[in-house]
């Protein structure tokens, strides 16, 4: 299974055994229009509405609600607290819905999750983009383990016989403990969380080991939107997306209406092989019911060891159910999603991109070739929906389109992560360009659009981009197989533009009510297939060729 969770993908570029990415959050993306100045009326419906959905504990809807809100308004600190608040409580669950977190907890003595933390810290001190506040790392976990104290899933697995007061009594000691502490240089942090772990074990019986994991999750994870503890299989996936293969069914699916919505069906999958379509709704896994699994939680059910199988219970938009019965195997993730002459008589290509992975160049030459020999002398570059990817990929394509120059630059805390790369002339495609986005195109394709932009190479077409300007190093550990990913740097466009917060602006703007169905883009029929599509050809029809 291909989860839209987890999007982040990383190269093997970085040094220090880091792994450098550049792709959007995992968290799910929804059309949004951007402002950069606050109004308070609309900020405080902001607030009253996501305050609506924590106090339901609708943690997935509330932290999607939020996220698109801090885009919306960047400098209004009230909503990137509670954004940060809700992210806990989502990445809490999450994590106790993960098996291989689970399974590593139990197998962890306090010595190794120390250790663990530590090396977390160091991760931090030495690479993070940020010089860091050892005071705040150690309020950030505070808040994490308070938050766990609150959640019932934490609270049933450790404390099932704990009432109220005594966990308000633990909390108000707890506060009272740290707040006069000094706490300046790495070692007091480590000291400190070993301290509150102990603490928490005689006063509430809460294992000090997953003290210490709450600790170093709320670090992580409340650094910024992008950075995150990886439990095991997350790491897994990360590789896996690196290499754009992995075991599974081929299904892309978010949790809807209680059950599982598949977004997307990967090509010659198991999944399509089995009859499942896009738009179909997976109502159980095994006999077991999704009617109140999370995304992530479902994703547990189906994954599995190659050549397993899976049972599942589907239902399609027509409300037909049938069962299949599916088995898993490895599933090669193609890059370049469709490949097409739009107009034959103009030599207009289509060619839509759907993320920045190892073989995404390799794919890409095959396809420009193709279209070359079928008439291809004007192409558009769909970017709609790409989430982004690997760093060097991006610089990569953007070669394959602008002769020379800056494409993109990196700007860190420690001068090793300052680079600026640059296009050579080699191989480089003369086609006129037109480029779609939209406010999911993010990261590493926005650095593609971005360098078309200032290169004044192509024309851009669409909505503003979603504006995530950072770069993630992804950092295995030594203890339980996990990692983290942490922002180690931003980047910025040809001309010196940041990315973060800003996105990249079309040439034309075009909006659309509702984003086009995932898959292959059929042949335009009329003017309402696809309002973005159709400004794009009309874009490239009026290029000139080039002499």
């Amino acid at each position: 299974m291909r989860r839209r969770v987890l999007p982040t993908i990383a190269s093997l570029v970085l040094s220090v055994a880091a792994l450098l990415s550049v792709a959007a959050t995992g968290l799910a993306q929804q059309a949004t229009t951007i402002s950069i100045a606050p109004r308070t009326a609309q900020v405080e419906d902001l607030l009253r509405e996501g305050r609506r959905l924590e106090i339901q504990r609708r943690w997935s809807e509330a932290l999607t609600h939020y996220e698109d809100a801090v885009r919306q308004y960047p400098a209004e600190s009230s909503l990137l607290r509670r954004f940060e608040n809700t992210r806990l409580h989502y990445d809490l669950g999450r994590r106790y819905a993960d098996r291989s977190f689970v399974g590593s907890i139990t197998k962890l003595s306090l010595s190794d999750v120390l250790d663990l933390y530590g090396q977390v810290l160091v991760k931090v001190q030495a690479y993070y983009v940020e010089e860091p506040d050892w005071k705040d790392v150690v309020e950030r976990g505070t808040n994490s383990f308070e938050v766990a104290l609150s959640e019932s899933t934490f609270l049933q697995r450790y404390l099932p016989q704990q009432d109220g007061p005594m966990l308000d009594s633990f909390r108000g000691e707890l506060r009272r403990t740290l707040g006069p502490r000094v706490i300046q240089t790495r070692d007091e942090a480590c000291n400190t969380v070993a301290y509150v772990a102990e603490l928490a074990q005689q006063r509430l019986g809460v294992p000090a080991t997953a003290v210490v994991l709450e600790y170093l999750c709320g670090l992580t994870n409340t650094l910024d939107p992008y950075s995150s503890y990886l439990t095991p299989d997350q790491l897994n996936e990360v590789y896996s997306q690196i290499e754009g293969n992995f075991v599974g069914l081929g299904v892309e699916l978010k949790a809807e209406d209680g059950s599982l919505l598949i977004v997307r069906v990967i090509p010659g999958s198991p999944a399509e092989e089995g009859g499942i379509l896009s738009g179909d709704r997976i109502l159980a896994v095994d006999g077991q019911s999704t009617q109140d699994l999370s995304a992530d939680a479902a994703a547990n059910l189906l994954q599995g060891e190659e050549g397993s199988v899976v049972q599942l219970t589907v239902i399609s938009p027509e409300n037909s159910s049938r069962v299949l019965v599916i088995r898993r195997r490895r599933v090669e993730v193609p890059s370049i999603d469709d490949a097409q002459i739009l107009d034959p008589q103009q030599g207009v290509a289509y060619l839509r991109l759907v993320c920045f992975q190892k073989t995404t160049s390799r794919d890409l030459d095959a396809a420009l070739w193709r279209l070359h020999r079928e008439g291809m002398r004007r192409l558009i570059m769909d970017l709609r929906g790409n989430p982004g990817g690997l760093l060097v990929t991006a610089v990569e394509v953007v070669d394959k389109f602008v002769e020379r120059g800056v494409i993109v630059s990196t700007r860190g805390r420690s001068a090793q992560e300052d680079f600026t790369y640059s296009a050579h002339s080699a191989g480089t495609w003369r086609v006129p360009l037109v480029v779609l986005i939209d406010q999911d195109s993010a990261s590493a394709a926005e650095i593609f659009a971005g360098a078309i932009r200032d290169h004044r190479r192509g024309t851009i077409v669409g909505v503003r981009s979603y504006g995530k300007g950072s770069v993630q190093g992804i950092f295995p550990l030594g203890v339980a197989n996990s990692g983290i990913r942490l922002t180690t740097a931003k980047f910025y466009s040809p001309t010196g533009r940041p990315y973060s917060r800003v996105g990249v602006e079309p040439d034309v703007f075009v909006h659309v009510a509702a984003k086009p169905t995932q898959g292959s883009m059929p042949l335009l029929q009329n003017d309402d297939d696809d309002p973005m599509l159709t400004a794009a050809v009309q874009a490239a029809t009026r290029t000139v060729m080039p002499q």
